[in-house]
């Protein structure tokens, strides 16, 4: 798979790094800059903008994001998406502050094709 296959718009759903395994939706979109590296905005809930950028090898995204939270606060994490196929890609992700005997899990379906899920 090409990392340009990649490019494009996916509904998501996740569940957060907590004991609760909280869950969420929202909308990934995928570019690239000048270098071809991967540059990722995430909008979570309809409320929270996250975003990102990151490198494509044998089928693995990785990517670096950070986002403001309470106060001002800036959050970082990384995220690992297994890219099944260029329609569907399915990750775990960890937060520098988050607790770390848990990961967030994130499955993104390209929207437009057959397996979106519906926000």
């Amino acid at each position: 798979m090409a990392i340009q296959q990649l490019l494009g718009t996916y509904n998501i759903t996740g569940t957060n790094q907590n004991e609760e395994s909280s869950a969420y939706k929202g909308i990934l979109t995928l570019s690239l800059d000048e270098n071809h590296r991967i540059q990722a905005e995430w909008l979570i809930n309809n409320n929270q903008k996250q975003s990102g950028n990151g490198f494509f090898k044998d089928n693995i995204l990785v990517i670096n994001f950070n986002y403001k939270g309470e106060n001002e606060t800036v959050f970082k994490g990384v995220v690992v998406y297994k890219c099944l196929t260029k329609d569907i890609l399915e990750g775990f992700w960890s937060e520098k502050h988050g607790n770390p005997l848990y990961l967030g899990e994130e499955t993104c379906f390209r929207i437009g094709t057959h397996k979106e899920v519906v926000n």
